[in-house]
């Protein structure tokens, strides 16, 4: 991929170069990528809007969702996917923390332990996927993109002891086979090959339905891209792409690992079992969308 400077990008968009530090740090520009001191930002990269400022309360999940982000207001919906999707996600995945643990953790930046052992990657994971999701929702309108999915394993390997690891490649694809469930996943050599086939194949239509979306994750998990972190990753995609496109998103609670999995496995006999799945989930969000004035169309 070709990139340019800070400076380039500014003269290009016609603004300051401390802007666009600022869009960068905070995430604005997808696949940005930070080399000691100096930003590298994709060429093709676009523009981040402008806030728009307007005195009423937006039922827009997204917007509501960048608002409550930018404005740090507690106990909204943005606080809700904040600690919901990571706490589940994580814990799906393992992670021993509880959720008032994750919610503390998000709330103050700090973690109580009394009497207790916590693994440190599972604390530093939970802060990890919180930023993971800001940079979902800041990147939410653009088409999905291999840099983005790169960007996301990034932050959410970055100061894990695996980032420690020679062969552990942070932010890049696996170096060595692993298997998913008993089953073989894509072999390393070709993973780069068959998520360009991947994406190339599934942003031919510029919108696409909530089974689509489901159907590329299913794929994803299927090539298993990454050392650790797939599922993780391949679920903050799934939500991203139901904001950009519209749908409402879901979350996959932890008690329904099992039936999830079991979508996972069977998609190429009975794609049913994962949609029935995510469609539960997705009535489940619909009841924090209700509470919180959210409209939806779905």
């Amino acid at each position: 991929m070709e990139y340019i400077n800070a400076k380039t990008a500014a003269e290009k968009w016609n603004v300051s170069e401390r802007s666009v530090r600022k869009y960068c740090s905070e995430g604005k520009i997808p696949g940005t990528i930070l080399d000691g001191k100096t930003w590298k930002i994709p060429f093709d990269a676009i523009k981040p809007e402008r806030k728009k400022r307007t005195g009423k309360v937006t039922k827009d999940l997204l917007t509501r969702l960048k608002l409550e982000k930018e404005s740090e207001i507690s106990g909204g919906i943005y606080h809700k996917v904040q600690i919901e999707l990571t706490y589940n996600s994580n814990h799906i995945e393992g992670s021993k923390l509880t959720h008032d643990q994750t919610r503390y953790i998000f709330e103050t930046n700090t973690i109580g332990i009394q009497d207790e052992t916590l693994n440190v990657d599972d604390i530093v994971e939970t802060s990890n996927h919180f930023r993971c999701i800001d940079q979902v929702i800041e990147s939410a309108k653009y088409q999905l993109s291999e840099s983005f999915i790169k960007q996301l394993h990034g932050i959410l390997k970055s100061g894990t002891s695996d980032s420690r690891k020679a062969w552990f490649a942070v932010g890049s694809y696996k170096r060595f086979e692993n298997e998913v469930g008993g089953k073989s996943t894509t072999k390393p050599d070709a993973v780069s090959k068959e998520i360009k086939k991947l994406l190339k194949t599934y942003n031919q239509d510029k919108t696409k339905t909530l089974s689509e979306i489901i159907a590329f994750h299913y794929e994803f998990e299927k090539i298993h891209p990454f050392q650790d972190g797939n599922g993780r990753i391949g679920r903050l995609i799934m939500f991203k792409e139901c904001l950009r496109n519209g749908i409402t998103p879901f979350i996959i609670y932890d008690d329904l690992k099992a039936f999830y999995y079991r979508g996972l496995n069977e998609w190429e006999n009975e794609p049913g079992y994962l949609m029935d799945t995510c469609l539960t989930a997705q009535d489940r969000f619909k009841v924090y969308m209700d509470y919180f004035g959210l409209e939806y169309n779905d």
